[in-house]
């Protein structure tokens, strides 16, 4: 009796088990008959964009160096005398000063923190931080040598950049923090040019001034919209990138209106110029550039030169030939002591009469190392006005030459 009852369970309890795995299949199965819920592409582009504000980290630190650096690099003795409250720059550990204080530029590290909205500046303060270091160190004319401002500034603007790049700062506010970075670094190249290779190194600032610069017109193209210093950049970049067709190509793809404005169309005109090997009238379109734009040509003139006296040595040369010292001069955009000296580099004579004597035979040419760029400053020196200005606001003076 009892195994019977036994079996009778066991069979109810195999149909109650089969029966409820048949129903679990045909659950399964009407899911997958089930269409899926549909998302719009709005909707998944809203989500996608939760995701990486959620992602990306905000600074919130008020000041232009994080209160726990400014304490680890006092304790360190780190601080640059820049940083310091005045007065205790020769004590054993001098006082940091928390409103001269910037956030130096330190390579990531493994095992460190770089997201940590303590230490990350929102836009505001880097714009802030930006000025401060143009206005109050690199524009102050007390603070010597330049070299070593250059140094401090371009330390804490790459600070600056890692702050960015973080954040994902764009639009506007990046282009905002871009324009007096590049200012900066087209003013030291000139500023700095021929210094020695242990206080100023060409090549790393002509490094990060491309990138500043390819970065800031992205921005403009990404925005879209006019921008008031465009413009101004535009032109920069064909001038300091004279030899690239890259940079002329991306002026060519310009907006009718930014591409005919008076900038771009004079910039490109040089270029023109340089491209047909014209140093003649590459120079004489020079001399109507402002201040700022002299300085993003200026790498590309001591070549200009060159290139003019080698060019009137086979025009000219001829043994009864001579040609005004005063005019060539002129032509060169020197003062007659410069250009004589140029000839002479270039093994060209000038006489007791103050003519040169061309010959395609005599000319011979010059050495890197003697030709010291800086000796040929002066004429751009003229045109300079108030530095902090110049790099903060990018005016236009004009020249009066």
């Amino acid at each position: 009796m009892n195994r019977g009852r036994g079996t009778r369970r066991s069979c109810q309890s195999q149909r109650s088990a089969g029966s409820s795995g048949r129903q679990w299949r045909e659950d399964k199965k009407d899911q997958r008959q089930r269409p899926a819920p549909v998302v719009s592409a709005e909707e998944e582009k809203q989500k996608l964009g939760r995701k990486i504000t959620e992602a990306v980290p905000k600074g919130t630190c008020q000041t232009m160096c994080p209160v726990q650096e400014l304490q680890d690099r006092v304790a360190q003795n780190r601080l640059h005398h820049f940083e310091m409250v005045p007065g205790t720059e020769k004590d054993r550990r001098p006082k940091g000063d928390p409103l001269r204080a910037v956030k130096e530029y330190a390579r990531p590290a493994a095992g460190k923190d770089a997201t940590n909205p303590t230490d990350l500046r929102p836009p505001a303060v880097l714009l802030k931080t930006v000025h401060y270091l143009i206005n109050e160190i690199a524009a102050t004319p007390s603070r010597h040598p330049w070299t070593e401002v250059y140094g401090f500034v371009f330390d804490r603007l790459r600070s600056v950049k890692q702050d960015m790049i973080i954040q994902r700062v764009s639009g506007s506010e990046c282009a905002a923090l871009l324009e007096p970075i590049v200012r900066f670094l087209i003013y030291a190249s000139y500023r700095l040019c021929g210094e020695p290779l242990r206080l100023y190194d060409p090549r790393i600032n002509d490094t990060h001034l491309q990138e500043y610069l390819s970065w800031l017109l992205d921005c403009y193209t990404a925005d879209g919209g006019p921008n008031p210093n465009q413009e101004e950049f535009q032109a920069l970049g064909l001038l300091y990138n004279l030899d690239s067709m890259r940079a002329r190509q991306h002026a060519m793809e310009l907006p009718q209106q930014l591409r005919t404005s008076s900038s771009v169309t004079l910039a490109m005109s040089i270029g023109q110029a340089f491209l047909e090997r014209n140093p003649v009238r590459l120079l004489r379109l020079a001399g109507g550039l402002s201040f700022l734009q002299t300085c993003a040509l200026h790498r590309h003139l001591v070549a200009c030169r060159r290139d003019l006296l080698l060019i009137y040595s086979h025009g000219f040369s001829s043994r009864n030939c001579r040609f005004p010292l005063d005019r060539l001069a002129r032509l060169l955009h020197l003062d007659s002591a410069l250009a004589a000296q140029l000839c002479q580099l270039c093994g060209l004579r000038v006489d007791l009469e103050n003519q040169v004597l061309f010959s395609k035979s005599a000319f011979v040419e010059p050495k890197q190392t003697s030709l010291d760029c800086k000796l040929y400053h002066r004429k751009i020196s003229e045109k300079q006005t108030s530095l902090s200005r110049l790099l903060l606001r990018g005016l236009h003076e004009t020249n009066t030459d």
